[in-house]
């Protein structure tokens, strides 16, 4: 757990390819977003009730199975909205596909209530608020949330990782276009900013614009 006076944040690697959850409240309102429940739905439900959190969003980075298994158990215990960028709504649909390919069972998924685009903005608690940075590349509807506030931090989906950047030989992927989105959208943000990437541990932007070898000679 990674908390301020204002903020709560809870990482749950979930599942069998140990999808990162984190789960971000407000530590005065007791508001909180879900980011990419990908499976272990009670566990997550299991925080939110330990910081008696009521979820105002699911937020989904992109629609590969392993980051919305836990989807339906986790918007039928709380009622939240799913949020998901359109371009990625026809790899959602396809989740079964995606699961045969993978050799496991099709979870069910439930219907995307509202778009997330470029520029987007989402609210909770007091203060908390999210900018939506559309980064495609590892699928063609990825996100990355950035919070300015209390201190920054990227929830980065499978976009940028701690030393690796996310496969693009999957459906709709593209090396050039995920450079493009690290390049254009990420690497701007300041060196101190906290990355919490979708799989692995976190990182900061000024340790992967130094060392990682996929943004390097760019």
């Amino acid at each position: 757990m990674t908390q301020s006076p204002k903020l709560i944040h809870e990482i749950l690697p979930v599942g069998w390819l140990q999808c990162n959850c984190s789960i971000v409240g407000d530590a005065e309102t007791r508001e909180a977003v879900v980011i990419d429940p990908g499976d272990d739905a009670e566990q997550v439900l299991a925080v939110l009730r330990r910081h008696n959190l009521t979820t105002k969003y699911i937020v989904v980075t992109h629609a590969h199975i392993d980051h919305v298994g836990g989807l339906e158990r986790l918007k039928e215990a709380t009622g939240a909205p799913i949020l998901m960028h359109p371009d990625d709504h026809w790899l959602y649909q396809n989740v079964a596909m995606q699961a045969a390919m993978i050799g496991l069972p099709a979870p069910r998924v439930p219907d995307v209530d509202q778009q997330l685009k470029a520029g987007d903005e989402l609210r909770w608690g007091k203060e908390l608020r999210a900018h939506v940075l559309h980064t495609p590349g590892h699928t063609p509807g990825s996100l990355s949330l950035y919070l300015p506030e209390p201190d920054k931090r990227l929830f980065a989906g499978d976009t940028l990782f701690a030393g690796s950047i996310g496969r693009t030989d999957l459906w709709g992927g593209s090396y050039e276009a995920i450079l493009r989105s690290i390049h254009t959208h990420l690497l701007v943000l300041d060196d101190a900013t906290a990355v919490f990437p979708g799989h692995g541990p976190a990182t900061t932007i000024g340790a992967e614009r130094e060392r990682n070898p996929f943004l390097q000679g760019r």
